[in-house]
C-alpha cells in the first residue's frame, strides 16, 4: 500500500459523512458529540487535504457537490468497515459484565422477558440490561440492539438465528363485545358485519388472513394501533375483533376467541444476534439463557 497518499484521516472522513447523512454540520455536530465549529474545521481540513469543494454552504443547508457525491460510496464503505471493527473489537469481550441491549415487541417484552431477566439478574449480577421495546426491527448490524426477538427470520449473512418456538394467531375479542353483537358464524360473517381492530401492518397481514379463509379488506379494520399492549387494551374494552397469539391470549382471560375452528396464522419466534457480538461472554450467556428460558413456553 502507498501509505503517503492516504492525505486524510479518519475523524475527517467520518465527520464529512455524518455531515452528508445529517443534513447540515450542526445536526453532524450533535450525532458526533462535537461543536460545530469542530465540525467545520474537520470538512475544511478534508477539503483541504483532496483539493476539493465537498459542500455548498447556502441559507437552506449543505448542498453536496458533485465531487462529495462521487467519493460518497467509498466513504460509506469506509463507515461500514469502521462499524465492523467496533463489533469484532465489542465482541472479543470476555468479562461477564457491562451492557446489554434486548429489543422485542410491547407486548413481548411486557409478558415474556420479566421471569427471565429475574433469572439473569441472579446468574449474572453484573450485567445491565436496555429493553428496546418496539415493533419496528432494530438493524443489529449497526449495533441498534445487541439481541433482537423476532418474528421472522433474518436473511443477513452476518447475523445468526435460533427458532425457539412458533406460535399462532387467532382472532380474539371480549365478552362483553360478543354480548352485544353475537358471535359470528362463519368468517364471511365476521368479515362483512363486524369490526376489527388492527395493527400498523395491515396490508402486509390481508395475505395470511386469506390464506386461512378469513375474507377481510383494509377497509375492516376502523381502529389501528402500532403499539401491541394499546391494540389488546382496545380489544379488552369491547372496541372490536382483533388478531392475539395464542401464547399472549394467555395472560388475558377476559378475551374469548372467535372462530375457533378459523385455522391460526403461523407465528415463528426468532432470537437473534450479530455473528461477531455471539463470541462475547456477556452476549453469549444472555443469548443461551433467552434460548433457555422462552422456549420452554413453547414446549409445554
Amino acid at each position: 500500500m502507498n501509505w503517503t497518499s492516504i492525505a486524510f484521516d479518519w475523524n475527517q472522513i467520518r465527520t464529512f459523512l455524518a455531515a452528508v447523512e445529517e443534513g447540515s454540520f450542526s445536526a453532524a455536530s450533535r450525532a458526533l458529540g462535537q461543536t460545530q465549529p469542530t465540525v467545520s474545521r474537520q470538512i475544511s481540513a478534508l477539503e483541504e487535504a483532496l483539493g476539493l469543494t465537498l459542500f455548498e454552504r447556502e441559507h437552506s443547508g449543505l448542498t453536496p457537490t458533485e465531487s462529495a457525491l462521487e467519493l460518497l460510496e467509498h466513504v460509506r464503505t469506509m463507515g461500514e468497515a469502521a462499524q465492523r471493527i467496533s463489533l469484532a473489537a465489542s465482541g472479543q469481550s470476555q468479562t461477564i459484565e457491562g451492557h446489554v441491549s434486548i429489543t422485542a415487541t410491547e407486548t413481548f417484552a411486557a409478558h415474556f422477558l420479566p421471569p427471565v431477566l429475574e433469572k439473569l439478574r441472579a446468574r449474572a449480577p453484573r450485567i445491565d440490561v436496555d429493553i428496546i421495546a418496539a415493533n419496528e426491527l432494530r438493524d443489529l448490524r449497526k449495533r441498534e440492539a445487541d439481541i433482537a426477538i423476532r418474528h421472522a427470520r433474518p436473511d443477513q449473512p452476518d447475523l445468526i438465528a435460533r427458532l425457539i418456538g412458533e406460535t399462532s394467531a387467532h382472532l380474539y375479542a371480549s365478552r362483553d363485545f360478543l354480548e352485544r353483537h353475537g358471535h359470528p358464524v362463519s368468517p364471511e360473517d365476521a368479515a362483512e358485519n363486524y369490526d376489527f381492530i388492527g395493527f400498523d401492518q395491515n396490508a402486509r397481514a390481508l395475505p395470511y388472513m386469506h390464506e386461512i379463509g378469513l375474507p377481510l379488506r383494509l377497509e375492516s379494520f376502523w381502529l389501528n394501533s402500532g403499539n401491541g399492549l394499546v391494540m389488546i387494551e382496545f380489544m379488552r374494552r369491547g372496541l372490536g375483533i382483533g388478531f392475539l397469539t395464542r401464547d399472549m391470549a394467555r395472560h388475558y382471560p377476559d378475551l374469548e376467541q372467535v372462530l375457533p375452528d378459523l385455522p391460526g396464522i403461523p407465528v415463528p419466534v426468532w432470537l437473534v444476534t450479530h455473528r461477531e457480538l455471539r463470541t462475547s461472554r456477556r452476549i453469549r450467556l444472555v443469548f443461551d439463557l433467552l434460548a433457555e428460558e422462552l422456549s420452554r413456553g413453547y414446549k409445554s
